[in-house]
C-alpha cells in the first residue's frame, strides 16, 4: 500500500493541508489545484425565496444538503419566518438526498416520505417516482448549483417547482484550470482526488469551452486515475465519460487517499 513516486492532485478547496499530509505519509507528492471557487451565502435571494415559499401552500419540500437545510432555517429566523417555515416542513411531504440532509431533518423531528438510497440525485429521483406530482407545489432546495435532472423530472411529472438556492459556488481560478488540464493531458499527474461533484462540473465545462474535452477524457481513461470521495462525485465523473474511478466505501477524504493507495498497490502487483 503506497503512493510512492505518484503525483496526486487535490482538486478541493478545504482541508488541503490535511490531505497533503496523508498523501506524503503514503510517500506520494501532493499537488493542490483547486477546481472550485469559494462558496458564499445567497442571503438576499434566499430571503425573497423564503417569503414566496411561506406564502405558498407547498405539497412537497425537497432538500438536497444538510448545510442547505440549516441555511434556510437560519435565514428564516432572520426575517421572523422560522416558526412558519418549520411548521411547513413538519406538515408537508418531505424528500431528502444524502445522509447529512437526513440527519439535519431528523434533528427537527422530521421523517421524510422519500429519500435516496445511495446519496445521488438519481437515487432521489427514483424514490420520488411512485408519487403523483401533477398540480403539486414543490419547493426544491438546490445545492450550490442547479440539478437539472431533478427539476426536469418534477416539471415533466406536472409539478409547479419553486427552486431555492441557499448558496452559490464561485468559478475557480482560470489559470489553475488551464495548468491542471495541461498537466493531466501531458501525463504529469498520476491521480486526481475529487472531493465534490462541483469540481467535476467546473472542470469539464472549462475543458469543453477550451478544446480540452477529448484529450482530458482520454487521459482519465488511460494514464491518470480519478478518485471520488463518494457516490455523488463518482456519478458526476461517470456522467462526463470517465469509465472508472477509485471510490472508498466510507465517504471521507482520508478513506479516499487510503483507497487510492490500495489501488496503486493492486495494479503494481
Amino acid at each position: 500500500m503506497s503512493l510512492s513516486n505518484k503525483r496526486v492532485v487535490i482538486a478541493g478547496l478545504r482541508k488541503t493541508d490535511e490531505m497533503s499530509t496523508l498523501i506524503k505519509k503514503q510517500h506520494g507528492t501532493p499537488l493542490v489545484r483547486s477546481l472550485q471557487g469559494t462558496v458564499f451565502l445567497n442571503s438576499e435571494e434566499i430571503k425573497k425565496d423564503l417569503e414566496q415559499v411561506t406564502q405558498t401552500t407547498c405539497d412537497w419540500l425537497i432538500f438536497t444538503t444538510g448545510i442547505g437545510v440549516n441555511a434556510l432555517i437560519d435565514t428564516a429566523e432572520e426575517i421572523d419566518l422560522k416558526t412558519l417555515f418549520l411548521e411547513m416542513v413538519r406538515e408537508a411531504n418531505v424528500a431528502t438526498r444524502g445522509y447529512k440532509t437526513f440527519s439535519a431533518l431528523k434533528k427537527l423531528g422530521v421523517s421524510p416520505q422519500a429519500k435516496d438510497d445511495d446519496g445521488t440525485i438519481n437515487g432521489l429521483i427514483s424514490s420520488l417516482k411512485p408519487f403523483d406530482f401533477k398540480g403539486k407545489q414543490v419547493m426544491v432546495q438546490l445545492h450550490g448549483e442547479n440539478a437539472p435532472s431533478l427539476l426536469t423530472f418534477l416539471e415533466e411529472a406536472g409539478a409547479d417547482v419553486l427552486p431555492v438556492l441557499p448558496y452559490k459556488h464561485v468559478s475557480p481560478n482560470l489559470q489553475t484550470m488551464e495548468r491542471f488540464c495541461r498537466e493531466v493531458i501531458a501525463g504529469e499527474v498520476d491521480a486526481v482526488c475529487f472531493t465534490a461533484a462541483v469540481q467535476v462540473h467546473f472542470l469539464f465545462k472549462y475543458a469543453s469551452e477550451n478544446g480540452y474535452m477529448h484529450q482530458l477524457i482520454k487521459a482519465f481513461n488511460s494514464h491518470t486515475v480519478a478518485a471520488a470521495v463518494g457516490k455523488v462525485t463518482a456519478e458526476a465523473l461517470h456522467g462526463e465519460g470517465i469509465e472508472q474511478c477509485v471510490q472508498p466505501e466510507l465517504e471521507r477524504m482520508g478513506a479516499m487517499i487510503v483507497e487510492l493507495s490500495h489501488y496503486f498497490g493492486r495494479i503494481k502487483k
